[in-house]
């Protein structure tokens, strides 16, 4: 009865959740459910098993969701998101539309830009684009996540994704884990979604199918895209999928000025370049001993210097920005508070899913799946691939999926690994590869909002974005574990 319970708990959160139901009313619920078909203490499991998890990944995590949403609701607002989508445009022009596309998302994802605020920037681009390329705009959501949600998000070494950031204090791992094999799998699924989208184009070429064919042309202007973004429905699903309430969009003000390209990319230089010198250079000399004490959480620098190098990165590119475009920034203090407050409701849902979690490991039913889970096959990486996989689907969440994944099984898997003389940065790599696979569903928030944004519908372009955020993903993910079993972390 425990086990059925667990799968009635779930299947209701999940249809819930589809419905628009928050997430922070049904997680709890869900988790009592599911406690009391297999007759534990309810009140037990909530106040301590959930809320206890769900605040230990607010405590841990919380600083990387303000940030990030910070970072990206200010070069939003700076005009910088908008200048680089002009100088993208300006570079490459109609006849690389597609690619323009790609890169544009790709150079935003991976300098820290929030997934959300680039959306709103990224649809107008790619409706001008394909417009004057005459490509059908069907394509466009496939574009936009190939370039924003496959290889920045999970593969890319040094992303300052939130995805990144998860598995490293269960691994004690840096942002730039396993980067040799992070670089094959993002040459994987960069080439194969491009041969898709061009072998798509061609195909509609061949048609005579253009641009407005076969349905709405969708929103052109930045303003119309937030204002799609703020329905209830779009946005309690993308406040489980990533770290941007899409809300918070439309409040502060844009600068009706943007800078040039080189002051709109500089923040993003130093996201990265931070990042890279904290995690090689800084942290490897710090003398952090004082983190063993209990006042510090009887941790070590390897459990929290990941995190700590984002945080550094985020901010120091924050100051960075503010700097360049303090005349820009009109309403600072409007602007600074609505990134803070996009933050807010993404890290409580993903944290909700998470107590979620953490409740259905503790019911003696989960015994069932955990053994099933790492009875499979393959080795430690498979299993892990495979748990992950299959939770990030379920709740249509890369970073509540992993979570989860790694709450339950993270101490398992890395016991395993040590046993082998597996490097714990190829489970880090393919952790967060295997969250960015099957989390892009039809229900996944962000596909939700992308697809409304765009104008189409699941009909039109869902096919596109499975191939280019399923099907290239999981390739270039059993890449990764292939190459991970055979020669290890590189």
């Amino acid at each position: 009865m425990g086990l059925l319970g667990i799968v009635i708990a779930l299947a209701a959160m999940i249809w819930m959740a589809f419905r628009g139901w928050s997430i922070l009313l049904i997680a709890p619920a869900a988790a009592l459910l599911a406690a009391a078909t297999a007759g534990e203490p309810l009140l037990a499991h909530w106040t301590q098993t959930f809320m206890g998890t769900a605040a230990g990944f607010v405590a841990q995590f919380f600083p990387l969701f303000l940030l990030g949403a910070l970072f990206g609701k200010l070069m939003d607002d700076s005009g910088s998101v908008s200048a680089i989508a002009d100088w993208m445009t300006r570079t490459l022009g109609p006849r690389r539309a597609m690619l323009a596309v790609v890169l544009a998302g790709a150079l935003l994802t991976y300098g820290g830009v929030s997934l959300f605020v680039a959306f709103f920037v990224l649809a107008p681009m790619a409706h001008a684009l394909f417009r004057a390329a005459d490509i059908p705009h069907r394509l466009m959501p496939a574009a936009i996540v190939l370039g924003t949600s496959t290889f920045t998000m999970s593969a890319l070494p040094g992303t300052p994704a939130i995805q990144n950031a998860i598995p490293m204090p269960f691994f004690s791992t840096k942002p730039f884990a396993a980067p040799g094999l992070g670089i094959i799998a993002s040459l994987l699924m960069l080439a194969f979604g491009m041969w898709w989208l061009t072998r798509c184009e061609g195909a509609a070429r061949r048609k005579g199918e253009g641009y407005g064919d076969g349905g709405s042309a969708g929103v052109d202007g930045v303003a119309e895209v937030a204002e799609v973004a703020e329905r209830p429905l779009i946005r309690e699903r993308a406040s489980t999928a990533h770290e941007f309430d899409p809300a918070e969009a439309r409040h502060g003000q844009r600068s009706a000025e943007p800078p040039g390209a080189l002051v709109a990319l500089l923040p993003l230089i130093v996201v990265i370049a931070v990042n890279l010198t904290m995690s090689l250079v800084v942290l490897p000399r710090l003398d952090a001993d004082y983190l063993a004490l209990p006042e510090w959480g009887a941790t070590t620098l390897q459990a929290v210097g990941g995190v700590w190098s984002v945080i550094v990165a985020l901010a120091a590119a924050i100051l960075c920005l503010v700097l360049l475009n303090w005349r820009r920034l009109t309403a600072l203090r409007e602007t600074m508070g609505a990134g803070a407050h996009a933050a807010a409701l993404p890290v409580l849902s993903v944290a909700s899913l998470v107590g979620f979690g953490a409740v259905v490991a503790a019911l003696p039913g989960f015994a069932v799946v955990r053994d099933w889970v790492l009875s499979i096959e393959g080795g430690p990486l498979v299993s892990l691939a495979v748990a992950t996989n299959v939770l990030s689907a379920l709740t249509g969440s890369a970073s509540g999926g992993l979570t989860i994944a790694l709450d339950a099984l993270g101490s398992t898997y890395l016991a395993r690994a040590l046993e082998i003389g597996l490097d714990p940065a190829v489970l880090h790599r393919v952790a967060v590869m295997s969250a960015g696979t099957l989390d892009t569903l039809p229900h996944n928030g962000a596909v939700v909002t992308l697809l409304a944004v765009c104008g189409t519908t699941h009909k039109q372009s869902y096919g596109g974005i499975v191939m280019v955020g399923i099907v290239g993903p999981l390739l270039a993910l059993v890449a990764v574990i292939v190459l991970g079993t055979l020669v290890g972390s590189f």
